[in-house]
């Protein structure tokens, strides 16, 4: 056998064995994504936020130790917390107060922790993004921690501060999985673009915290998103073209 054809073999084998690998959590996911805790107001986004293909991108796996960054009103949590409810640990991070009143406790969530609850977010009077103040998430080793659509919040020192807490959270060789709004590459601050986020700036951000860049997807490109209006506006909210990055801690 030549070295190509070798290499061409092992490669096949690489790929086939984190085919099966998927295989046990992809099952996880649809069960949550048809999980009767979940509203039309979930399941009329999944179309457009693929969580399947966009957790299997990630690496994610049911056995894992997952964080997930300012959950928001819970989207992901629906399905994050019960992907590892049996086998894996799940901790909310920041912003958790409306997934800590509603989840808690729910079949499925018996085990869901929250953490970092002393963080404090907030913006100041007439400051276009949010302040993060923390001390840490307090988890260590953890394989994985996701954020979705958040990065765009804060500014350079919240973001840094972001970055920190999730490299202090996770063990050497884990997954810092972020999706944000697309921004047009160094375009200035205006009223359309605050919600969005040069992709370019955070890689840059997130490697100078210790990360390595290893994957992007395009499962979240959208080519008719011209970057130019504000992500709410209705001819935009739902089809925004977002950045979907896998960095590893070194």
């Amino acid at each position: 056998m030549t070295r190509l054809a070798l290499a061409f073999l092992l490669l096949t084998l690489a790929a086939t064995a984190d085919a099966d690998d998927f295989t046990a959590t992809a099952d996880r996911i649809r069960a949550a994504m048809a999980s009767d805790i979940r509203g039309p107001e979930d399941t009329g986004r999944d179309a457009e936020r693929l969580p399947l293909e966009t957790l299997e991108f990630f690496g994610l796996r049911e056995d894992m130790k997952i964080v997930e960054l300012l959950p928001g009103g819970g989207w992901y949590t629906r399905l994050l917390a019960q992907v590892v409810a049996e086998n894996g640990e799940y901790y909310a991070a920041i912003g958790t107060g409306r997934i800590k009143e509603t989840l808690t406790g729910k079949p499925g969530f018996e085990k869901m922790q929250i953490v970092a609850e002393d963080a404090k977010v907030y913006r100041p009077e007439g400051a276009p993004n949010y302040v993060l103040e923390t001390t840490g998430l307090g988890v260590t080793d953890a394989d994985m921690v996701l954020t979705f659509r958040n990065y765009h919040n804060f500014g350079p020192e919240g973001r840094a501060a972001l970055n920190k807490a999730v490299y202090d959270a996770l063990k050497p060789g884990g997954i810092y999985a972020v999706v944000d709004h697309n921004r047009r590459h160094m375009e200035p601050d205006n009223p359309e673009n605050r919600r969005r986020m040069d992709p370019v700036l955070a890689i840059k951000e997130i490697q100078a915290a210790g990360f390595d860049l290893v994957d992007y997807s395009d499962v979240h490109f959208r080519p008719d998103d011209e970057l130019r209006y504000e992500v709410g506006r209705k001819t935009v909210t739902g089809n925004t073209d977002r950045f979907t990055l896998k960095f590893v801690k070194k």
